[in-house]
This record gives C-alpha cells, structure tokens and sequence, in this order.
C-alpha cells in the first residue's frame, strides 16, 4: 500500500511539474501607429491567453536601433527576446521600429535635421494610448532601454509601472563627453567639448571638423539640442507611479554610478545591480571583447535575472 501512495503522490508532482513548465504560447502581429501622415511600425506580441493580461511597450536605445535591438552592424535580439520571455510569462508586448529605423523609416521625415527628440515623446505617448484603447490589456508598462529609458519616463507619466534597463543617470552631453573623455585623448576633448557646449546652449556650430562630421553634422544637430535639453535624474523624479530601474554591472556604455543616479532621483524606485550583464542584456563571464562581441550574437541568450525582475516587477 505504501509503495502505491508513494507511486501515486511522485506521479502527482511529476504531472504538476509538468503543467508550471508549459510554456505559454504566443503570436505576434503587426502594429500600425497613425499619426498624422506618418506611419511607425511594430510588432505586437500576445501570450495566448483567455484573459486580460499586462502590456509592455518596449522602447529601444539611441542610433539606428530597430525593433528588436539590432542595427545594419549587429544582431543580438535582445528586445526581441525579451518580448518573447515576457510572452512566455503572460504578458504582451509592443515594439517597434523608431521613425527614420527600419520600417519606419519614412517617418523620420524628407532631411534628418527636422527629426528632433519630442517626436520620440509624443510618438511614446501614442502607443501608450493606442494599447489603452485594446480591451486585451488589464494595465500599460513602459520598459525604456538606454536612451529610450529617458523616452520611457518622460512617457510614462500616462503608464501604469516604468521599468529602466541601462537608462544613463545624466543628460546626453554629460555622457557624451564622459565617453570621449575615457579615450584619454586630450585633442578629442579639446575638439569635441566646445561643439557639445554650443549645442547644449542651443546654438549650432556651423564649422565642423571633417573628422567628427559623423557625430556633429549639421543635420543631426537640431536632434542632439533637442536631446541635451532633458535631465533623467530630473524627469524619473517626476514619476509617481512604481518604478524599476535594471543595470548591469559589465556594461561598458552606461554605468552602476548612473542607475544609482536615477534611483537616488526617486527613492520610491526599486534598483537592482544584475552581476555580469552587459549593455545589450546578456550575461558576459570574458573580457571586454567578449562583450562586444555579444552585440553581435543573437544565439547568446538574455540574463534571466532579467527577464524574472521584470516579470515579477510586472505581476504585483
């Protein structure tokens, strides 16, 4: 008798187990965004579920960063991972393509110079309305990564929680010239630093040097004034809704220093410091080219502290 309960209580648990391991299924289907006469496009993914459930609407990085957090030079996935694990877990997701990325390429408009960083707001503030419209979802996060951590908590003041992955702790040309500094390059510094202070005052440097026109052109300036103008440690300090800030502390782009910014900002916020995880959200044991070598892996998969932080940040 006792070998027959045994028996029937381990197939009990085996069946359980079973159950909790199933994963959830999901689709994903395209998005659309109306806005005026642009067109900005998405991927809305939907666990397969009978009932309501959570929205993310994830917001990708800075430069030529499409839906899924890669570019023409790299490929890793990442966002795109992290909508299919938040999937996996009950929860949707919308990403997309930034106006003048990818498949919204059109909307960046006839010259880059008239594309500035409150388009980045309002288009933000947008989809947040276009997924309260979907009577699918119970409640609308905002997860920002790197730059798009900044786009995400000015947004977020019409979403329910905001979650912050390696969002910088300062404006952009604090960053910047932080980043030009750490090349030890005296002549950089002297070059560079006058052409950000100008631009941070408003003014546009109309002469160039050659050797920075990639990063100073005439035609991205209006964006990079536009950019400079706000304060993350400002604009999260603004936030009165439940607030996660996520770091690693093997990224080489954005600091522990400027997650501890943002979460001094807003002491309400919950920071947590992910060990060995990277700017692109992977888990990197090797050495500095290790690391860049993971912005172009889309096999290396996501820390799942991560993903569990997220998911649990999302459901309470």
């Amino acid at each position: 008798m006792n070998k027959i309960i045994l028996f029937l209580t381990v197939l009990f648990w085996s069946v359980l187990n079973a159950q909790n391991r199933r994963e959830i299924t999901f689709k994903e289907t395209p998005a659309i965004l109306k806005i005026n006469t642009d067109q900005i496009f998405g991927t809305l993914t939907t666990p397969d579920l009978t009932k309501k459930c959570p929205v993310a609407l994830i917001i990708a990085g800075s430069g030529p960063t499409d839906r899924n957090g890669n570019n023409a030079m790299m490929k890793n996935n990442s966002l795109k991972m992290l909508a299919e694990a938040l999937a996996k877990n009950g929860i949707a997701s919308l990403r997309f393509d930034k106006r003048g990325i990818g498949e919204s390429k059109a909307a960046g408009g006839e010259s880059e110079s008239s594309l500035v960083f409150e388009n980045y707001i309002q288009d933000a503030k947008s989809w947040i309305n276009f997924l309260r419209q979907d009577k699918r979802f119970s409640k609308v996060i905002v997860i920002g990564h790197s730059e798009g951590s900044l786009i995400g908590m000015i947004a977020g003041v019409k979403a329910d929680k905001f979650v912050s992955i390696a969002g910088p702790g300062d404006s952009a040309d604090k960053i910047i010239k932080a980043q030009i500094d750490a090349t030890s390059m005296k002549q950089l510094n002297d070059m560079t630093f006058p052409i950000i202070d100008s631009l941070k005052n408003g003014f546009t440097v109309k002469k160039v040097d050659p050797m920075l026109v990639r990063l100073f052109r005439p035609s991205i300036q209006p964006y990079l004034i536009s950019w400079f103008k706000y304060n993350p440690q400002t604009e999260i300090k603004k936030l009165t809704i439940p607030v996660l800030i996520l770091q690693g502390n093997n990224d080489i782009q954005i600091t522990v220093k400027d997650a501890e910014n943002l979460s001094e900002a807003n002491k309400s916020a919950e920071l947590v410091i992910i060990d060995k995880m990277n700017h692109v959200l992977k888990i990197i044991d090797g050495d500095k080219d290790a690391n860049l070598a993971s912005y172009n892996n889309e096999t290396l998969p996501l820390s799942e502290t991560l993903v569990n932080k997220i998911v649990s940040f999302i459901q309470k």
